[in-house]
């Protein structure tokens, strides 16, 4: 990290300190969020000095200077130095880039250059295989994989809902921002609720070093796995301890670029989209459908909807083709609920951003969440809105994300429980959908880690 980050931040952090500090000293501490009232979008006077968890968490002041340089490292420098060094040592010392690219990012090249997705994504595929990067894979299976474990879990979870006051609610943990605040902030209110299914991301980084690895005949050291995503929070995300193999010296993700950050790397080495080959995706398995897919839901991967439509059909025997939902305080805070004779049988929410999700913690401290299930993302909008990949110069472009949310929503639907090499996968990798195998390596857990938090971050 540059001096100018690390001073840039450190004045940040300091006034929000100062911002916290003096608000403790008014009294105002333990404020209502859900009093908080907005004009045209805008926060009113009268709550002006309230400091949003947004404005907290966007300092970085609970990144510890180690984390900070495993962060900095995540750069496009990072990834030139790997390519040099590729052409210049002896090919026995080669490392294989793979490219996983995020299925929220596809729509950001497809406006950009221009076409729809599908052809967006072979002409990124063309531009990475062009700098030197072997294999580029999307993450949708991963994705896959992810989903189905929290339809399990939540299923599991239900099921013993009257014995385990921790069972329910069940908060989705793909979000590293979200468990980020979950872990150091909330903590033992929180961490227990959440699903122990891991992110797209890092299912993908162990499908990578894992099998994939295994079947290119190669160590996972010998890969340099580098996933284009639409939010640097997962850059965050790559570097936590428990996605790091010390016997084998390698994490599942070695790097994460913001879809920005690639397309800024094209803008440097001056290629146009007119030159670009047109090369398909490569597979994990190299019979699996190449076409490309989403999986339902509003430009993220759609755990609510997958979860809703099978914890239907698994526990009430209902079959629900559409979700219908039902906006609360704004679009970023939504909920969907599953009736039968008038009898509520599910109810659960998408919160979006974190002023939403303050004011679902305030209601989970008052033991007010009806919720058995909740969507969480610290972007409002979605994963498509990450900011990197959706802001110019520090502000959401808008209208960029609703030309993202068209391209996104053009692709075909299709489930997990239907792909085929879902199900091979868990056959001939994971040996079963209960074995020790996939807990291992499709799971993890999520830590109180609120001792460590520094004294402006106390809510």
């Amino acid at each position: 990290m540059s001096e100018v980050s690390r001073a840039k931040r450190k004045e940040k952090c300091e006034n929000c300190t100062k911002q916290c500090n003096k608000k403790q000293a008014d009294g105002g501490a333990g404020s209502d969020p859900e009093r908080e009232e907005e004009v045209n979008g805008q926060q009113s006077e009268g709550s002006q000095q309230q400091l949003l968890l947004s404005a907290c968490l966007s300092c970085e002041g609970c990144v510890s200077e180690q984390e900070s340089l495993k962060i900095s490292q995540q750069n496009l420098e990072e990834v030139e130095l790997v390519l040099e060094l590729n052409k210049r040592c002896d090919a026995s010392k080669h490392r294989v880039l793979v490219a996983s690219v995020c299925p929220q990012s596809l729509p950001f090249f497809a406006v950009k250059f221009g076409v729809d997705v599908p052809e967006a994504a072979q002409r990124l595929c063309g531009f990475l295989k062009s700098i030197g990067v072997q294999f580029v894979l999307d993450t949708t299976l991963a994705a896959g994989f992810s989903i189905l474990e929290t339809q399990k879990e939540f299923v599991q979870r239900y099921r013993r809902r009257h014995h385990d006051s921790h069972a329910l609610p069940l908060f989705t943990s793909s979000c590293p921002g979200w468990i980020r605040y979950a872990e150091r902030v909330l903590g033992s209110l929180v961490t227990p609720h959440i699903c122990t299914a891991r992110s797209p991301q890092q299912i993908m980084g162990c499908l990578v070093k894992d099998f994939f690895s295994k079947q290119q005949k190669l160590s996972p050291e010998k890969l340099f796995h580098l996933v284009v995503a639409p939010c640097f929070d997962k850059k965050l995300e790559a570097v936590r301890e428990e996605f790091y193999s010390s016997l084998m010296e390698t994490r599942d993700v070695d790097c994460v670029l913001t879809s920005k950050e690639i397309y800024h790397l094209m803008e440097q080495r001056k290629v146009s989209v007119e030159e670009l080959d047109s090369v398909p995706l490569d597979q994990v398995l190299g019979d699996a459908d190449a076409a490309l897919a989403r999986h339902d839901g509003r430009g993220s991967e759609g755990f609510l909807e997958h979860v809703f439509k099978h914890a239907a059909k698994e526990l009430f025997g209902l079959d629900v083709q559409e979700v219908t939902y039902k906006t609360l305080r704004n679009r970023d805070f939504q909920e969907v609920t599953l009736e039968r004779d008038g009898e509520t049988l599910l109810q659960f929410a998408a919160v979006y951003g974190f002023r939403n999700i303050q004011t679902l913690v305030h209601r989970m401290r008052k033991g007010r969440v009806p919720y058995q299930l909740v969507e969480v993302l610290s972007c409002p909008g979605g994963c498509l809105s990450g900011r990197g990949q959706s802001e110019e110069a520090g502000r959401v472009d808008r209208a960029l994300v609703q030309q993202m949310e068209e391209a996104y929503s053009s692709l075909p639907v299709r489930l997990p429980e239907l792909n085929p090499a879902l199900k091979l996968l868990y056959r001939d990798w994971l040996q079963g959908q209960d074995s020790l195998q996939t807990s291992k390596l499709l799971h993890t857990e999520y830590r109180n880690q609120t001792h460590n938090q520094p004294p402006h971050m106390q809510w």
